[in-house]
């Protein structure tokens, strides 16, 4: 007959292998989740000084170098915040201290013919640098005046707190090339191309029911070679973000099958996609994508939200 101090032990060593059973299993499916989120990401974060934080699914929260990206993620930096993020393409952006911009849709597929990118600069200064998307699909950048036909190429983009003129800039890529930047107003109107290095538009919302309007600016050689010290940050976040996003993918080859539980297979569908009251659609720029579906992935390199 066990005695009750030998059945309190067995008890209590009971408990200590449930707990340990229970631990390993929560490090697991962390694990799994972790591997799945690698999975269906869109990006990565490459560089980060000061703060800046992502809203996902209404929640927001801190970012830190190599945190991953995804479509429909808002992306914030604090005042004292410069953050870099290179996309699955290679296409990067990166922010000024209080700059904002959502990531309104992302489809990426190496030599796939349905790649398309869409991004709005909420607010604040941000460089970009166009690569695959731009060159093999349709990549487009909102803000609040215009609508941007990237054609692979560099800019820099200014969106002033009250939203009032936007300020768009294209610049020399990194191998001396100069793409090309198709300028639309909010309402469709097509305002001009630029095609230039170190040349630009301000663009103007009209009086109520005006039209937009593009005047051409007059860029300083102190203001160019600010712009320039800005985008050459972009080009060095672009380098790391490179082989963060090659992990990513390697982890994802050697899991595939994993999906993040509950993220819906239908992508292309996020509130900040909707368009405002009168805006149509530019000729050659990509179609809205909130109403309309895009045919189903052909593989996992296809990314989901």
């Amino acid at each position: 007959m066990i005695s009750a101090k030998a059945a309190l032990a067995m008890l209590a060593l009971a408990a200590v292998l449930m707990a340990s059973a229970a631990a390993r299993a929560q490090t697991a499916a962390g694990s799994a989740r972790q591997t799945a989120d690698a999975a269906d990401a869109v990006g990565s974060v490459a560089s980060l000084q000061g703060s800046a934080s992502v809203t996902r699914r209404k929640a927001a929260s801190a970012l830190q170098v190599r945190d991953d990206i995804f479509a429909g993620d808002v992306l914030q930096t604090g005042a004292d915040g410069t953050l870099g993020i290179t996309f699955d393409d290679d296409t990067t952006f990166t922010l000024t201290p209080n700059s904002q911009i959502s990531v309104d849709d992302f489809v990426y597929q190496q030599g796939g013919s349905s790649n398309a990118a869409v991004f709005n600069v909420l607010r604040g200064t941000v460089a970009f640098v166009a690569a695959e998307v731009a060159h093999t699909g349709d990549m487009k950048i909102e803000t609040p005046t215009s609508s941007l036909g990237i054609r692979g190429t560099t800019g820099l983009i200014e969106v002033p707190g009250n939203a009032g003129e936007v300020s768009i800039k294209l610049y020399q890529d990194a191998d001396g090339r100069v793409g090309r930047i198709e300028v639309f107003g909010r309402d469709g109107t097509q305002l001009g191309v630029l095609t230039r290095a170190a040349t630009g538009f301000a663009v103007r919302p009209g009086a109520v029911g005006g039209r937009f309007t593009a005047v051409p600016l007059r860029i300083s050689a102190a203001e160019a070679a600010r712009d320039r010290a800005f985008v050459r940050q972009a080009f060095s976040a672009q380098l790391v973000g490179r082989q963060i996003n090659i992990q990513r993918r390697n982890l994802r080859q050697r899991q595939p099958n994993l999906r993040p539980p509950g993220r819906p297979e239908q992508r292309g569908r996020f509130p900040g996609l909707q368009q405002r009251p009168g805006f149509r659609t530019p000729p050659g720029l990509p179609r809205p994508l909130g109403g309309q579906r895009r045919p189903p992935a052909r593989d996992d390199n296809r990314r989901r939200h």
